[in-house]
């Protein structure tokens, strides 16, 4: 699916992978994230990823997947509790340390008073919050973004990564993310890696891989890139509408 991919993710900055679907973006990040089989290389902060176990891999990376499962009738207290699994001893339970840990979780993101709700009555940027709480709640250095608004309107978009660039400015964390909406992609990474057909045909700034030639050739879409407050708008363009007979 990937051949000869080479990327390096500074610790603190955010990475986002772009580029045309069937690219290879979410087998990408599976892989980094140690669910995937690989020949090659990765390492996570200098450690081989082949080194770590299960347990010390899940305390460095934590994965926002695009459909994660929700286990029927689980609250979101419950849910977000999952995070901690890493420290604990086999058959072991939560210690009040772990319940403090989602419940600051809760006050940072503004989900306290969703904690006895059933998660899947949640809306979709509700779900959002709680999903990156259990990330947070993970303790992990490397966050994994599988298209994380996906489904969401735009206000939510924005709630959504605002939010994770907060907590990478505040708590430390490295963003590693695929996204599909270039123009939102383009205002949060530091930089960006355009896939297709499973290599990298671009990486760089924002500026240097939204650019109309590269979006023509590997999305075959017709656009305009305008330069925007936080960094290029790309606004699709209608192809010339054919005149009657």
């Amino acid at each position: 699916v990937l051949d000869r991919v080479d990327l390096a993710v500074e610790p603190g900055s955010w990475v986002t992978v772009i580029g045309p679907n069937g690219a290879g973006k979410s087998t990408l990040l599976r892989a980094v994230g140690g669910l995937l089989p690989f020949t090659g290389s990765v390492q996570l902060f200098g450690t081989p990823l082949a080194r770590l176990t299960r347990r010390a891999r899940a305390q460095l990376v934590a994965t926002v997947a695009q459909s994660p499962v929700i286990p029927a009738g689980i609250s979101v207290l419950d849910y977000t509790l999952l995070g901690r699994t890493p420290y604990l001893h086999p058959l072991g339970r939560e210690s009040a340390a772990d319940l403090d840990a989602v419940w600051a979780a809760f006050a940072r993101l503004d989900l306290t008073d969703f904690a006895a709700r059933p998660l899947e009555t949640l809306s979709g940027g509700e779900r959002q919050r709680v999903f990156l709480a259990r990330a947070l709640v993970q303790g992990a250095s490397l966050l994994l973004l599988d298209e994380p608004t996906t489904a969401l309107d735009i206000g939510h978009q924005q709630e959504v990564l605002e939010l994770v660039d907060e907590l990478r400015h505040t708590e430390g964390l490295t963003v590693l993310a695929t996204m599909h909406e270039l123009s939102i992609a383009g205002e949060y990474a530091d930089r960006m890696l355009l896939l297709a057909g499973g290599q990298v045909v671009a990486t760089g700034p924002a500026k240097a891989v939204l650019t109309e030639e590269l979006l023509a050739r590997y999305y075959g879409a017709r656009v305009r890139v305008l330069p925007g407050e936080h960094g290029p708008l790309v606004v699709p363009v209608r192809p010339t509408a054919r005149r009657p007979r």
